[in-house]
């Protein structure tokens, strides 16, 4: 920042005195200029005396007093070009300037004027060449010493005020940026802390209103995000092993007394055969419900066009094999087509309808109802408690009542855990003339034909 700030005052600084420079510059000049052409409207006529050889004009004097240096004092000097191109008449004791060719053309035609820079005997001159008709060309000249050293002295003045310019704009940006840049220091300085010791209960300390609270705000955002997924995992492990530790040590037990089997009766040993079956079987699900769970709500980068009708379909016309005649299913399904997972939200409404026919009594129907991309399963059982409706979609959650039947409460936290990665939602709620309902929705949902 201080480097961009010396340059662009640099810049500016140069273009300034450039500018003065070359405004100082025109000015003298044209001073010098109209003092030529005054001068040149003052001459007589010829402005010489005498003659020269051939009766034409000679090296005659001026009437006017002799110059004090070469080229004249500050009322500059003239000297007579014939049209042959030769200096035909020039003041006293004063050094005749140059002849160049243009000169000499311009006094071969007697008419026309130009304006040079010319140099003799070291000095700078102004030169003014007129035209004069048949006597040829006049020319006034005036040293150029005096706008030289001015020129020269503003030139070292203008240096020395920009040179100095500049080296202050340097500091005072080399300040500014340090001043300007402190924040993003502290800011570096307490995300490094951070990366060091990597504390998820610490934030960033938020100063003012700028560009950089607001990235604070957003780190500290992200902190949050972070501090609370890394919390959810904690949690989950710690249910997990608690759950898991259950139908672990029952499998572990069991399987010592399977171990001296042989002194059992051959009805004990089928039972306990068939208790490590049932409790393996408990194992599976419950690793399998925890490792969905793992997942996150976070959606999948693969998706595909859904049709919900189907999966429902299908699902319950296994749940109607498995059950036998125990539950009757009622399913009403609208078409539908969302953008999604389909073996996530298949297990999703998996869960739902186990859950219902979980708590469903003998003989009992099972509602299924698809509309507007929802869909609500009903079962006629004891429905939720009040207490236990706030908390029925949490991890581990179990009711009171739920405590001595199979299931680990890990399955409507997977239904909630889909419908948000999908962008959709849940919820549960008791039917007014009994059983509970719990619906679920996954995201935008487009009704189709049964052509489509």
């Amino acid at each position: 920042m201080a480097a961009v700030a010396g340059v662009a005052v640099a810049l500016t600084v140069v273009a300034l005195a450039g500018t003065e420079y070359e405004a100082a510059r025109s000015t003298l000049r044209n001073q010098i200029d109209s003092a030529l052409n005054d001068r040149a409207r003052q001459l007589p006529p010829l402005g010489f005396q005498g003659n020269g050889p051939g009766g034409g004009p000679g090296d005659g004097d001026f009437h006017d007093n002799p110059p004090r240096n070469p080229f004249g004092d500050a009322a500059g000097i003239v000297q007579f070009i014939s049209p042959k191109g030769a200096v035909v008449a020039a003041a006293t004791g004063a050094t005749r300037l140059p002849v160049d060719a243009r000169a000499k053309a311009l006094a071969a035609s007697g008419s026309g004027r130009y304006l040079s820079d010319t140099h003799a005997k070291g000095v700078h001159l102004r030169v003014l060449t007129l035209g004069r008709g048949p006597a040829g060309a006049v020319q006034v000249a005036r040293p150029l010493t005096e706008v030289d050293n001015a020129l020269r002295q503003l030139l070292y003045v203008l240096l020395a005020v920009g040179g100095v310019g500049i080296l202050v704009a340097a500091l005072l940006g080399g300040i500014v940026a340090r001043a300007a840049l402190a924040p993003v220091s502290r800011f570096t300085r307490q995300t490094e802390a951070l990366t060091a010791n990597p504390d998820l209960s610490q934030r960033l300390v938020i100063e003012g209103q700028d560009e950089l609270a607001r990235l604070a705000r957003s780190f500290n955002a992200t902190l949050d995000a972070l501090e609370q997924s890394a919390e959810a995992q904690r949690h989950l492990v710690a249910d997990a092993s608690h759950e898991l530790r259950t139908p672990i040590s029952s499998l572990r037990a069991n399987i010592q007394v399977l171990q001296d089997a042989d002194q059992l009766p051959e009805e004990d040993r089928a039972s306990l055969r068939a208790d490590i079956i049932a409790e393996l079987d408990e194992l599976t699900a419950l690793v399998g419900d925890v490792v969905e769970l793992a997942r996150g709500a976070k959606p999948s980068d693969v998706v595909d066009d859904v049709r919900i009708d189907e999966i429902v379909r299908q699902l319950v016309e296994r749940a109607e094999r498995r059950g036998g005649d125990s539950v009757v299913f009622r399913a009403t399904l609208q078409p539908t087509v969302v953008s999604g997972e389909p073996e996530r939200i298949s297990r999703a409404i998996s869960n739902l309808i186990g859950n219902a026919h979980k708590w469903s009594p003998p003989g009992g129907t099972i509602e299924i109802e698809l509309r507007d991309g929802a869909v609500s399963v009903r079962d006629h059982g004891p429905g939720f408690a009040e207490a236990d409706l706030p908390h029925v979609f949490d991890r581990f959650y179990r009711a009171d009542n739920a405590r001595g039947m199979p299931g680990s409460g890990l399955g409507l936290a997977i239904v909630r855990q889909a419908a948000e990665a999908h962008g959709g939602s849940v919820s549960a709620a008791n039917a007014p003339d009994g059983g509970a309902i719990v619906t679920v929705s996954f995201g935008p949902s487009v009704v189709v034909s049964d052509a489509e």
